[in-house]
């Protein structure tokens, strides 16, 4: 648990030390990617509540959002279309799906966690 949040904080120390630019021609690609990353981490913390975690899922799911999101970008640009933008409302829209879920199943296992708690002090009052 504690690797991938000590990758987190040197991902923001690095990124704060470092500044770049990205051209504006390669903003939709970098755009399609970052959701691409995030609809992989959120299904990935949602797949770990729910006990169905598998990181060849998370790699291959990641990297073919990634290329399919690619393709569409450049596919657009190339036809003088915003095709990227179909990635960005399909990979928006998994994003909350995902952040529902994780928060669903948040509140169930804070719920389940205060009803066995309860039934646990009830029980131990009725042994005395």
């Amino acid at each position: 648990m504690w690797l991938p949040i000590l990758g987190l904080i040197t991902g923001i120390l690095i990124g704060s030390m470092f500044t770049f630019t990205i051209p504006i021609v390669y903003a939709k690609y970098l755009s399609v990617g970052v959701l691409a990353a995030l609809d992989s981490l959120l299904g990935s913390v949602k797949a770990l509540l729910e006990d169905s975690f598998d990181s060849t899922v998370l790699i291959s799911g990641f990297f073919a959002n990634i290329l399919l999101a690619a393709a569409l970008a450049f596919m657009g640009d190339r036809l003088g279309l915003d095709l990227y933008m179909a990635a960005v409302v399909a990979l928006g829209i998994r994003l909350f799906s995902n952040l529902g879920a994780i928060r669903r199943d948040l509140m169930e296992m804070h719920h389940n966690k205060k009803a066995l708690k309860k039934a646990g002090e009830v029980n131990h009052e009725a042994q005395q």
